[in-house]
Order: structure tokens, then sequence, then C-alpha cells
């Protein structure tokens, strides 16, 4: 395995060309075991190809392969080969993927990594039995571990996808509701987002055979983690650039999306806050004017500030939780360049 050879700075990804040279082929040849349709569709969706099944000339539209580096990684970080955690790399990564193309139905969302999504080119049932295939293929890839470690590899990941589904339930129901605490925020991130990540990280414990306390380390990192990143995603989907995050900025905002710097601006005393309260609890949609206006009051009423901090303190847990995994100085150094590159990434 090639190893990440040098500490990457703030916002920007390590090189992790070596996790594609580890989890590329067993990744490729879960994909294309699918059914055709849904083979064709997840392909498409990673960007290994156009919607009529041409490979596409560069395939680098299919992320950053952050879940499945956590797990190899994690699998390290305990004194073991990269190899033993594939099963957990490859499954945590059908997962974000089932994840992402349910989410696009669900919000809607035209843009996935500066493509069409899947569901706009393919259609609603067949983007939402691709994501269904490709969670089928996840608990599949588990099974094909080590029989020793299996079990207990399966068992992480649906304690894991349970959090999930009721995290992404309460961030629909937030759209909705006129009163949304930061604990409320707080709670559905660590399921929506937290779950999986902690959850990569753990099956690289699980897989690698660390006893309880390591791969309790290692769930609690990613766990806080996540959060941290979906406090930095909230961030980004209002004050980012869609150059960046392949989506449109302020779509968040025209959705009436209860992010964490939306919560925290409208929970804050003030002029600002209280206009933002009456701009979201308004009938008309927002659109143009009222989404340049919304995020000018996020700001002005702490939103910004709020979420930073949060994801600051979720990192300073995070970091805290994985010493307790007791990692390799070498898998440390890298765990802590990735978690940063996560969370630092730039408005």
């Amino acid at each position: 395995m090639s190893q990440i050879t040098d500490s990457a700075p703030a916002g920007a990804f390590p090189r992790l060309e070596w996790v594609d040279d580890v989890l590329s082929p067993a990744l490729r040849a879960a994909v294309e075991s699918l059914p055709a349709a849904e083979s064709l569709v997840a392909r498409y969706h990673r960007g290994w190809c156009e919607a009529d099944g041409a490979p596409r000339a560069s395939v680098s539209g299919g992320g950053k392969a952050v879940r499945p580096a956590l797990a190899l990684l994690s699998a390290v970080a305990v004194g073991a080969d990269p190899a033993a955690a594939v099963p957990g790399a490859v499954a945590v990564e059908l997962v974000h993927d089932f994840t992402l193309l349910h989410d696009d139905v669900i919000d809607g969302d035209a843009l996935r990594r500066h493509r069409p999504a899947a569901w706009s080119l393919f259609g609603t049932p067949a983007a939402v039995l691709t994501g269904d295939a490709l969670l089928v293929a996840a608990l599949r890839a588990l099974t094909q571990a080590s029989p020793r470690r299996a079990g207990a590899a399966v068992q992480e990941l649906v304690a894991a996808l349970l959090e999930l589904v009721e995290g992404q339930s309460h961030d629909v129901a937030f759209e909705k509701a006129h009163d949304v605490s930061v604990a409320d925020y707080l709670t559905m991130a660590a399921g929506k987002t937290g779950a999986l990540i902690g959850c990569a990280c753990a099956l690289g414990g699980v897989l690698a055979g660390a006893d309880a306390v390591r791969v309790g380390g290692l769930r609690e990192f990613g766990r806080h983690l996540g959060v941290a990143f979906q406090c930095a995603d909230d961030i980004l989907g209002i004050w980012g650039r869609s150059a960046r995050s392949g989506k449109p900025v302020g779509a968040d905002l025209a959705a009436r999306k209860k992010s964490l710097p939306v919560v925290a601006a409208l929970a804050a005393p003030g002029p600002a806050a209280e206009r933002l309260r009456e701009l979201y609890r308004s009938p008309h949609p927002l659109a143009g004017g009222d989404i340049d206006l919304a995020r000018l009051l996020v700001e002005e009423a702490g939103g910004r500030r709020a979420a930073e901090e949060e994801a600051r303190r979720q990192m300073t847990v995070a970091l805290r939780s994985l010493s307790l995994a007791q990692p390799t100085a070498d898998a440390y150094r890298q765990l802590h360049d990735i978690a940063w590159a996560m969370t630092c990434r730039e408005s």
C-alpha cells in the first residue's frame, strides 16, 4: 500500500490514490454485479459512464472516497493490513451512494457532482430501485468478510442504517417545523451523517479484529467527525460556490431547510433573527432577492459563527475519541489530515 507521505494543509484533501488501488477492484465488481438496469444507473451516478453506458474519458467525478479511506485507515490504525477492511470500505461506499440517490429524489436536486442527477435522467423509480440495490450489495459485501467477523460487521452496519434513516426522517420533518433547536439539529446530524462515517471507522476496527474499546473510539471519532462535516457542509450550502459543491448554492435556503446556521440564527435574539423568522414562515416561495436577504440575515444573526464554532467543537471531541483507539502514529496523522480536510473546506 502506498501511504500518504505529507501532512495536508487545511482544506486540501490528502492524496488518496492508494485507497482507489485497494478499493476499486472490489467496488467495481460489486456495482457490476447488480442487475443490468440498476448497474447502469449506479455506474452513471459514480461518474464511470455516460447515461447511455459509454465509458467516460474522465472518471474523477465519483467523489473522494472519504468513507472507504476512513475504513481502511482505521484497520491500519489498530495494526492490521488495510485489505482486511476492504469489505467494510466497499459497504460504506455503496451505502453512501444509496443515500445520495435517495436524497436527490427527496430534495428534488437536479445536479449531483456537476452532472444531472440520476433521477433526472433515468426517472425517479430507477433511481430509487438503484439505491435499494446498492443497499443490498453493501450487506452482501460484508458477508464476504472473514467468517469470524462478518456477523459483527453486519450488525455494525445495520445499527448505523437505522440511525441514518431516523436522522434523514428528522431532516425532512424539520422543513415543515417552525421550532427546531440546535440540540434537535445535532441529534439529526449524528444520525444522518455521523452514523455512516462512524460506521466506516468502526468497521475498519471490527474487520481488523480490534477489541471493543478501540472499536468504540474509532466509532465515536467518526460520529463526531460526521457532525463536524455536516456543519461545514451546511456552511457551504449557504455561502459556498456551486463550482465546488456541484449543486446550486442557495438551494437549501430556497427550500427553507433547517441547516445549522439557520437553526442557530432563528433561535437568536435581535432584529435580524426576527426578520429571518418572518421570512421562513412566509407562505411564498423564496427566490432571488429573498434568498440573498435570508443569507445576509443568517450571518447577521450569528448563524454562520455558531456553525463554525460547533464544527470546531465536534472536531475536538472527535480527535479525543480517536486517541481511545490507540492508533499507530502514522495512521493517526493520516486520519487527522483527512478529518481536517473534510471540515475546513473553503467557502
